[in-house]
């Protein structure tokens, strides 16, 4: 604070947090209450709302408990009521989906960060950044096309010589898994970047130069610093992954249904916004409190991510 109002002056910094508040109150905490409000009542005629049968329950929670489907993840089966089941799935998807984008922008963050010469971070993040020049909803179509039967990727294939017969992509989790993580990606490399790259990089050359391995150099001494920015940008593709609606919708198939997709049907098909919104924040306490979990798991604090 006292280096804003130095910075800044009184006046302006004054304006900065007014409208920080503004916006956080009026684009997180109102819609928030709102939704928490309506989860617990009742969807009624308009003319029965505020009666006597507009009253406060859980019975719109109770609602994801109806019907039984079987349910199998690591060879481990049980008997779940069916949207339990997408719920889960959509949890255990989302951190696959978090975990693959951390593997593959891990290196890519450390060449960017340690390797590739500052001249040349410019064009090369000029590259990284084309594919968000294109909207979301078009990605997911380019990649409903690559991976369709008759699409590019089984025609290359099947010229190679790789494959015989073509092979249907599009079917269980792995086209969604496909799209999240090549739209995702980058919300994990870049927090990754930032944390690399404020590690002295004589600390680097001591451990190479005291003899460790390239893999315990990365274990040792990069991968405790970076853990701000991973633990950063797990939370973000996590998020993003669970309340992403586009991708799964375009990419997915009738068996790797999305629980966001679930609470599109109840609110616009079945028109009941107040059981929609009770799993609505369902999924936001439950990510919320898998973020929590993954910052105690890494050691980081909320104000460590903030960076």
């Amino acid at each position: 604070m006292q280096e804003m109002m130095k910075r800044y002056g009184g006046t302006l910094t004054a304006m900065i947090l007014l409208l920080t508040a503004f916006w956080i109150l009026i684009l997180l905490i109102l819609p928030n209450l709102t939704m928490f409000e309506s989860s617990f009542r009742p969807y009624l005629p308009v003319i029965d709302v505020g009666g006597p049968k507009d009253t406060y329950s859980v019975n719109n929670y109770l609602r994801i408990l109806g019907g039984e489907v079987p349910m199998s993840i690591f060879g481990f089966e049980a008997t779940v009521p069916p949207r339990v089941k997408v719920f889960l799935l959509t949890i255990f998807y989302s951190m696959v989906v978090t975990v693959i984008t951390f593997i593959m922008a891990y290196p890519l963050a450390y060449y960017l960060a340690k390797i590739v010469s500052p001249k040349s971070l410019p064009t090369l993040f000029l590259l990284l950044f084309v594919p968000l020049w294109v909207s979301e909803i078009l990605r997911s179509f380019a990649w409903w096309i690559i991976l369709a039967l008759k699409g590019p990727l089984n025609v290359v294939l099947m010229s190679l010589g790789i494959i015989d017969t073509e092979i249907r992509w599009i079917s269980g989790f792995s086209p969604v898994i496909i799209g999240l993580v090549y739209t995702y990606v980058l919300f994990m490399m870049f927090p990754l970047f930032n944390a690399m790259q404020s590690l002295d990089s004589n600390q680097i050359e001591a451990a190479e130069d005291l003899g460790s391995p390239w893999w315990r150099t990365h274990w040792r001494v990069i991968l405790p610093h970076a853990k701000p920015g991973i633990a950063s940008g797990a939370v973000m593709v996590f998020m993003l992954s669970a309340g992403s609606l586009l991708v799964p919708a375009l990419l997915g198939s009738t068996t790797s249904g999305w629980f966001t997709q679930t609470i599109q049907g109840v609110m616009l098909e079945e028109q009941d916004w107040n059981t929609g919104a009770a799993f609505a924040f369902m999924l936001l306490i439950v990510c919320t409190l898998a973020v929590s979990l993954a910052m105690r798991v890494f050691r980081v604090k909320l104000s460590d991510i903030a960076k």
